[in-house]
């Protein structure tokens, strides 16, 4: 490694890593720091949906089937029995498990050139670049912020100014079952919500998102008792737990420098798009890159954090309301077509605003109606 780089990289996760690939297929030299020893985990719910794929794709990097579990589509399953699926309009999901994503990741960077720092902690700003260990010091054309949520690189650069936040808690397990479902599947509870995605033939994850920090794995009993049933004989590994933010900022860069990621603002992991916005992201900010304009990337960000936003803000929407939930549940089981349309929106099958407003519409008259 020398004492400069084009793109220094601070955070080595799957969204450090998405930038870098997107910046090195440019030509430009990328170091990417981290403080961890890889492969790196987190408590996520590890299904990949069909436009999570295609963005990986973008990068270079190809998920096979054998790899993980494929699924077809999403189901919901209601306290009062309630159920309604739909089928990706095309492609499929696959459920994988995050340290594989990540050890993939990491081997397309390292065989296309991208210089990787590991057990490397960078400890400030300088108006050169970026400090390391204390006192070594690297210059850099571009700096990015991707390390997370809590990012530190945040402070350092005046950007923690919040346009909105909403917290919860998440645990995350795996359970040695054979999945009995070729969905990726979300169990609404009174308070909590249990999101389920089949990741081998013989293992699942299941992860439990609440406003509550109690809703544990020894919930699911008293709280989801059809996937209690289903789990009643599995050995489950130690749960792991996360926050999941909803959260928009201000702005995500100053000067030469850029936030990537969940340091740049985050949706609700129900979503399961939080993969899929860093790996747009990343294109965009390598774009953004290349004409020397990270104005450009502060647009795009918005942009691409639209769709997800507000199907989060629907999903929260239904945690929230019981009464709410239960008839816009009934409502998508009686009329399934609302729910692929929907799914068709989520997935970003279709981007046209008129196509979610008559799906919202649709949906809207039928829980008048019903």
């Amino acid at each position: 490694m020398g004492e400069a780089a084009d793109v220094f990289v601070i955070g080595g996760g799957p969204a450090g890593l998405a930038v870098a690939i997107a910046a090195r297929r440019r030509g430009l030299d990328v170091v990417v720091a981290d403080g961890a020893q890889p492969p790196i985990d987190k408590a996520c719910g590890e299904g990949l949906l069909p436009d999570t794929i295609a963005a990986l794709q973008l990068l270079g990097i190809a998920i096979s089937r054998q790899e993980g579990f494929p699924f077809r589509g999403i189901r919901f399953h209601g306290q009062s029995g309630e159920q309604v699926e739909a089928s990706f309009p095309s492609g499929q999901g696959i459920g994988l498990r995050r340290l594989l994503l990540h050890k993939k990741m990491i081997e397309h960077a390292e065989r296309i050139g991208v210089t990787l720092l590991w057990k490397t902690c960078v400890t400030g700003l300088c108006p050169d670049g970026v400090v390391i260990g204390g006192n070594k010091t690297i210059s850099a054309r571009w700096i990015v912020g991707a390390d997370g949520m809590r990012s530190r690189v945040r402070g350092w650069a005046g950007l923690n100014s919040i346009k909105a936040q909403q917290s919860r808690y998440a645990f995350r397990s795996h359970y040695a079952v054979r999945p009995w479902t070729d969905c990726m599947e979300v169990y609404w509870g009174s308070d909590a919500q249990a999101y389920v995605t089949p990741v081998s033939g013989d293992e699942v994850c299941v992860v439990l998102m609440s406003r509550r920090r109690g809703v544990r794995a020894a919930s699911i009993a008293e709280t989801f008792p059809l996937l209690a049933e289903r789990l009643s004989c599995a050995a489950m590994t130690a749960e792991r737990g996360e926050l999941t933010v909803t959260r928009s900022l201000e702005r995500v860069y100053r000067g030469r420098l850029a936030l990537i990621g969940d340091a740049s603002g985050t949706v609700d992991a129900i979503t399961g798009e939080g993969l899929c916005l860093s790996f747009h992201q990343a294109e965009a900010l390598a774009a953004a890159f290349d004409s020397g304009d990270l104005a450009a990337y502060q647009a795009a960000h918005r942009r691409i954090a639209r769709r997800p936003a507000l199907m989060s803000k629907l999903l929260l929407l239904l945690d929230t309301h019981e009464t709410l939930r239960h008839r816009a549940l009934r409502t998508l089981a009686a009329y399934p077509d609302i729910f692929s349309r929907l799914l068709a929106v989520h997935t970003g099958t279709t981007t046209s605003p008129s196509h979610l407003a008559a799906a919202g519409a649709l949906l809207g008259w039928r829980l008048v109606t019903a």
